[in-house]
């Protein structure tokens, strides 16, 4: 009952999950997670946490230092960007988008140091399990907008909190306040 998981071809360290869906005149069911589908990660599940957005809401781009993501979207549209901003990383300012949802059943693993947002398409419940527990100092971010990142996303005018409206290009950021590729494998 396995997912297939594979790596992404644009940005190192990242994997998508196609998760095998069986439903039935009673309903769906999935598995969503295994530990084993992440072996170059020491992977234990610390913290569980769900995002409920409305149609419109960005929220993002954020990194960290010592803490990777898994996403799924269980309810509703998300369109997802992911941006690596690992200097040493062979991916550096690369971006790839996915679409989340029922009819899109992924899950995403994102490493240390790839910049990770979306924007609700509908309004859209995202669950995700990080592998360290909730540090505001580990949270960092970059403008959703950022011309050098180009992302294309599939809102023009998005409802964004007042942190995420005031995240920085990454122009802005010194060379020496981003993550490494060599953090993928420690912690």
């Amino acid at each position: 009952m396995s997912a297939l998981v594979e790596p992404s071809r644009h940005l190192v360290g990242v994997k998508f999950v196609h998760l095998r869906v069986f439903e039935d005149e009673r309903g769906r069911f999935m598995e969503t997670f295994r530990k084993e589908w992440f072996p170059e990660r020491s992977w234990e599940r610390v913290q569980t946490n769900r995002s409920d957005s409305k149609a419109g809401v960005l929220r993002g781009l954020h990194y960290h230092f010592h803490q990777v993501d898994y996403w799924t979207c269980p309810f509703g549209r998300v369109q997802v960007a992911l941006a690596d901003l690992r200097p040493d990383s062979p991916t550096f300012r690369q971006v790839e988008t996915v679409e989340l949802g029922p009819e899109h059943p992924l899950g995403i693993f994102i490493p240390v140091g790839v910049a990770h947002g979306f924007v609700a398409l509908t309004d859209a419940t995202l669950l995700y399990l990080v592998d360290n527990y909730y540090d505001g100092s580990d949270e960092h971010g970059v403008a959703w907008d950022d011309p050098d990142l180009a992302i294309p996303w599939q809102l023009d005018a998005p409802l964004l909190s007042p942190r995420d409206r005031a995240n920085p290009r990454l122009a802005e950021i010194a060379p020496d306040r981003l993550p490494r590729l060599a953090a993928l494998h420690t912690l």
